[in-house]
Formats: C-alpha cells, structure tokens, sequence
C-alpha cells in the first residue's frame, strides 16, 4: 500500500495552464519571435526559468531574467485567464489530509508564488512539505525535487503516489522512482504515455491506493 502522496501545482491542483500559455504566448509575440504550440507546450511543467535557457539566445540584448520578470508580469493582467482549482483535487487533499496521509507539494514554480497560489484556494495548510524552484538546483524532468520531497516526508520512493499533469513532471516522478499518476488537464494521454495511470482528473480518486489498485476501476464504481 502507498503511504504517502506528493503533488504537482500547476495543472494538477490549479488548472493555471491557460493563463500560463497566455503569458509565454505574449512574451514571444511582444518580442516578435515566432512560437509554434508545441514550443509553448515545452513549457508546461518545468520552471520557467530552464524552460527560457532553451530560447533566450532568439532574444537578442535579453537576460533569461528579465524575459522571466516579463512573463510573471503578464500573469498579474486583469485580462489574463482565471485560475481555477482542477476537478475533484481540493476533495481528494482534504480527505488524505483527514486520514492522516502525508503530503506534500513538488512545483517548478517559486515558493512565493506556490505558497501565494495555495493560499488563495485555501490549501495552503493541508500539506506537510512545500519543494519549490528555489530548493533544487535541477528541475522537472530531473527527479531532484521528488526525492527532495520523499525525503522531507520520510518515505521511500517507492512508498508514494505523485499526482502530475505534465511529461517533464511524470519523467521526475518515474525517475524517483514514485508510482505516477498523470491527469490529463493539459497534455494528450499519449503525452503522458510513461505515467502508471492516466486520469481526466480528480473527481472520484480515493484513497487509499494499492499497487494492485487500478483508478480507472475506482473511477467506474464512483
């Protein structure tokens, strides 16, 4: 049986993934640099900070800081996309929460803006870990953050369950070598082909889970 649950925050807890392609859409479009779906796509579950390494040099006389800067700048518009919390994640946090399960949350995001986001949809104090951006020094795809947060937790990887959205965070958890299951809120199912299970989303995942537990049974007899 698993013991403990780790979980991404972007597209896992909150549904941000329009209001994040809408901000690297506009700081590609701002500085007239073409971007197909698929480079905004790159993005999605990485920190943004790696993920601009990747493109900067197609912004000439710009820092990977300051082109960062710009895009954090856009996400606080009054015309960007709302924040939602994704279906059935508050409901399955608080009944871990009331079980006992430990908890908590591996995000490529800041701590500042993890801990700003989580308050905001009254989840801040549900979790026992918080592993940000600013604690590893690699990101998503690199299990760094993973560990880091089976470590906080004192579980063994292979005692836990991560809830991710994106294929660089389902190759984290793989690589920590965590049981993953993948919600397909922001990518294809076949993007997020290496997770063990694949789930629209959170409505009707129970727990507790076993290794011989199959979420699209559970989700059947919901």
């Amino acid at each position: 049986m698993y013991t403990a649950a780790l979980f991404d925050l972007d597209g896992t807890l909150i549904d941000t993934e329009p209001r994040s392609r809408e901000a690297w859409s506009r700081l590609f479009h701002d500085h007239e640099v073409p971007a197909d779906e698929e480079t905004i796509r790159s993005f999605a579950g990485r920190p943004g900070i790696e993920a601009l390494r990747d493109h900067v040099h197609r912004f000439p006389g710009r820092t990977v800081e300051e082109l960062f800067a710009q895009a954090l700048a856009y996400t606080t518009l009054a015309d960007m996309p709302s924040v939602t919390t994704v279906p059935g994640a508050l409901e399955l946090v608080q009944q871990l929460r009331k079980a006992g399960v430990p908890m908590g949350v591996v995000t490529s995001g800041t701590r500042a803006y993890a801990m700003h986001e989580l308050g905001v949809i009254g989840a801040l104090d549900l979790f026992d870990v918080i592993v940000t951006a600013d604690d590893v020094t690699r990101g998503k795809p690199d299990p760094q953050g993973y560990l880091a947060g089976c470590a906080a937790l004192g579980v063994e990887p292979s005692a836990v369950v991560v809830f991710e959205d994106a294929p660089a965070g389902v190759a984290a958890a793989k690589s920590a070598g965590a049981h993953c299951v993948a919600i397909a809120s922001t990518q294809s199912p076949a993007a997020l082909a290496a997770a063990d299970v694949i789930v629209p989303d959170l409505t009707g995942v129970t727990w507790p889970l076993t290794r011989k537990t199959d979420l699209s049974e559970q989700r059947s007899e919901s």
